[in-house]
């Protein structure tokens, strides 16, 4: 198996239609705003607000400060900033937020650390397995 570079790697992802994701490395500082439709992997440190159609990743010993909107969140990081409207959010052990989360669907590593309140599985309109759901004994 050959290596291939990181120009060809991007190329080739254009070629056969693939999103193409934006990394911001470990040793960047960058402020400002995101926005658009591929995947985007944060190693180093972001301020500002997330809006992304594709999925963001928070990469251990990065932090993002700001709001975040993405398909699918996967922290391993630190997030200080709510998330919203995001289908599937995976809050990894090294993995913590501070702030309001609302999504389809969280799994949270045993941990994992969160400050802030949790909204999830509201836009599933599917009943819970068995009728109706009761409170825990």
């Amino acid at each position: 198996m050959s290596a291939v570079s990181p120009m060809n790697e991007s190329r080739r992802s254009n070629l056969s239609g693939e999103v193409k994701e934006s990394l911001i490395a470990a040793d960047v500082d960058i402020e400002g705003k995101i926005e658009g439709a591929g995947h985007v992997r944060i190693a180093g440190n972001f301020k500002g607000d997330i809006n992304v159609q594709g999925n963001l990743t928070i990469e251990v010993g990065a932090k993002v400060t700001g709001q975040v909107r993405a398909s699918q969140v996967v922290v391993a990081g630190e997030l200080h900033g709510n998330i919203e409207s995001a289908s599937q959010v995976e809050l990894l052990q090294s993995g913590a937020i501070v702030g309001d989360v609302k999504v389809g669907s969280l799994t949270v590593a045993t941990g994992a650390r969160m400050k802030g309140s949790v909204e999830f599985g509201w836009g599933d309109k599917a009943a819970p397995a068995g009728g109706r759901a009761h409170p825990a004994a």
